[in-house]
């Protein structure tokens, strides 16, 4: 007699029955409440690209009304009509409404808004609202004055972009599509490469069309949310045509796009799957589909993962022509795991054949796949979080570091499955060399039911009595303490790997650790109280003509950005106060672009100029380039560099 490795089945009794679905049913109030603490923790999602500088500068003062604001981002960000406006002390808009201009070096991601002409002194909000090119949101807000600080009547939005309901709800469609591509792609390669018999079996075909679905469904919900997501925030905007339209012509909405294309491929893939290929007989033929529908499904995989990748954290940032790819892998290797994982689970509880080939093969795979996850997750942790302060000092780091301990928690459990994969094998091998009849373990025989004269109480009876030996037989199998492990350890594997899912979606609309600490360390720089102290140079001139030698002093008090005091006075050869027709001065901050901003000083008494309410609209090195002129046609122009603020 041909023997077979011995099946798996469901618990038939009650009781049995009642413990996995109690503990799936407290899994699921477990793994809601983690997700509502990390989605509703995490607040509005972040996103990648960050405000690292503007002109003005936060808080700063400025001495006369600048023609335009710009911002400084540093990653690429998109913008529209009304993504920065500019509002003076009423509320009114100060600038004019254009789109922001790209004011892009080689070096710097920049947009500016221009302002209107004359504006009145006072203080004046900027607010701001973009997307970054990882597709996530990001806004805020500043001030700044002109002339002099003064009462305003905006109040500075807190809200960030991304929050509410609607970034709830998006949040929650992330990780429905995260899900549902994890079962679509694993259960398939479960079957294809574990367990090719499992493709007719019912419970895996509902696994990985339910994967289908919800991944579909999720995928549809984003891109309907999208605009109010990246917008206004308000739920009744996905309704907005204008808005749909706009988003189909960004880079995220192309990626979603394209998801619903490969996903209609992906529907002729499981039709085959679960169709022709499940139905081939021959085993030549069915090796040749095999191969065929394993080339495709990698294919459409692979392209379904490149939707996150081209258009989330792998797309921005440091080397992304190498990080995308990567990000591929690591979705891949995921799916390949965790939806197995699943598989697996469906099979234990709910077909009656799996064989320990099959869980055998799995472990193996499984194993390679967290070799990929380890290379590809250890690149992925340099790439976004950079440093060890930013691995315990930002949210993202923090984030990852918890990830980390799960999947370490996945893996020891895991480890406890193969051992019980090895017992179950070991088991196998002792009972069929010791000659045990294999027909015990795999069925249970029946004999045909035949009532004369009434075929469908005949049936009736055929179907009773078939039940019963499916009961038998599943009871045969349960009675193995091995087996009852091996489900109880899968169980636990798919438990954490439902909480490292949640963890791993909160991660993906988190701000990398990188880009925080660079935003912190460019805003801490800003805004950095100052040491000023007064600023005295002394610089010798020659203006070539006749009594054209002297000194010119000058005194800066005190020495900060803002309003400063200046005074100047002009000794001749012999130290003594010595009398000039003019004298001019002007300030220039060549790092920024800035300058030369004019000052004009009065004359207080002979040899002594004097100006009040010098604006310095921002700390570094300043050229201070003073002219004097000492006849019609004698003058010069002598300069030195100070540090101010």
């Amino acid at each position: 007699m041909t023997a077979t490795a011995p099946p798996f089945g469901p618990t038939p009794s009650m009781s049995p029955m009642r413990r996995p679905l109690a503990a799936a049913a407290l899994l699921a109030v477990f793994v809601g409440t983690v997700f509502g603490l990390l989605l509703g923790g995490a607040g509005p999602a972040s996103a990648h690209a960050a405000l690292t500088g503007s002109d003005p500068q936060d808080g700063a003062v400025v001495a006369t009304a600048p023609k335009e604001v710009t911002l400084t981002f540093s990653e690429q960000v998109a913008m529209g009509d009304g993504s920065v406006r500019v509002l003076d002390p009423s509320g009114k808009r100060a600038d004019t409404g254009a789109e922001p201009r790209d004011l892009h070096t080689a070096s710097t991601v920049k947009y500016g808004v221009p302002l209107h002409a004359g504006l009145p002194d006072g203080t004046y909000t900027v607010a701001w609202q973009a997307v970054s090119a990882d597709s996530h949101p990001v806004s805020g807000a500043f001030t700044f004055s002109i002339g002099a600080p003064s009462k305003t009547t905006v109040v500075v939005p807190t809200d960030q972009a991304g929050g509410g309901l609607v970034g709830t709800l998006y949040g929650i469609a992330r990780y429905a599509a995260y899900a549902g591509f994890i079962l679509l792609a694993g259960g398939a390669a479960f079957v294809l490469a574990c367990w090719q018999r499992g493709a007719s079996a019912r419970p895996l075909q509902h696994l990985v069309v339910r994967g289908w679905m919800t991944l579909t469904t999720a995928t549809l919900v984003m891109l309907l949310l999208r605009n109010p997501y990246t917008g206004s925030g308000k739920l009744a905007d996905i309704f907005d045509l204008d808005g749909l339209k706009a988003v189909l012509d960004t880079k995220p909405g192309a990626a979603l796009v394209s998801r619903l294309l490969l996903l209609g491929a992906s529907a002729l893939f499981i039709a085959v799957l679960f169709g022709a290929y499940a139905k081939r007989e021959d085993e030549r033929e069915k090796k040749d589909l095999t191969f065929g529908l394993a080339i495709g499904g990698a294919v459409i995989a692979a392209g379904i993962a490149g939707t996150w990748a081209l258009a989330e954290h792998a797309s921005a940032g440091i080397q992304p022509g190498i990080a995308m790819p990567v990000d591929v892998l690591h979705l891949l290797a995921v799916a390949t795991w965790l939806g197995g994982l699943a598989a697996l689970l469906v099979a234990l509880y709910r077909t009656p054949d799996i064989e320990v080939t099959a869980v055998r093969r799995f472990s193996r795979i499984a194993f390679g796949s967290v070799l990929v996850l380890t290379a590809t997750g250890l690149y992925q942790s340099w790439r976004q979080v950079g440093s060890w302060s930013a691995l315990t000092g930002t949210r993202y780091g923090q984030l990852l570091l918890v990830k980390v301990g799960l999947v370490a928690l996945l893996v020891g459990v895991a480890w406890i499955s193969r051992r019980w994969t090895a017992r179950l094998a070991a088991d196998t091998t002792e009972a069929l060399g010791a000659g045990a009849d294999a027909d015990t373990t795999t069925s249970v025989e029946t004999e045909p039911v035949t009532v004369p004269g009434d075929p469908a109480r005949a049936a009736q009876l055929a179907r009773q009595k078939a039940a019963v030996a499916t009961a038998t037989k599943k009871r045969i199998r349960d009675a193995d303490p091995d087996r009852s492990g091996l489900r109880r350890s899968v169980l636990a594997e798919v438990g954490v790997a439902v909480v490292l899912l949640a963890v791993t979606t909160v991660l993906t609309s988190t701000e990398p650790g990188r880009t925080e600490e660079e935003a912190a360390r460019a805003s801490t720089a800003a805004s950095a109280p100052t040491t000023a102290e007064p600023i005295a140079v002394s610089l010798p001139f020659d203006t070539g003509g006749r009594n054209g030698k002297g000194t010119v002093r000058m005194d800066i008090d005190p020495g900060r950005t803002g309003a400063n005091g200046l005074h100047i006075w002009i000794d001749g050869p012999d130290g003594q106060p010595m009398d000039v027709p003019e004298v001019k001065l002007a300030f220039t901050l060549a790092s920024k672009d800035i300058g030369p901003l004019p000052v004009v000083p009065d004359r207080l008494t002979e040899g002594h100029w004097t100006a009040s309410g010098v604006q310095i609209p921002m700390a570094g090195n300043w050229k201070m380039a003073v002219t004097v002129r000492t006849s019609d046609i004698d003058q010069t122009t002598v300069a030195k560099n100070v540090k101010i603020g």
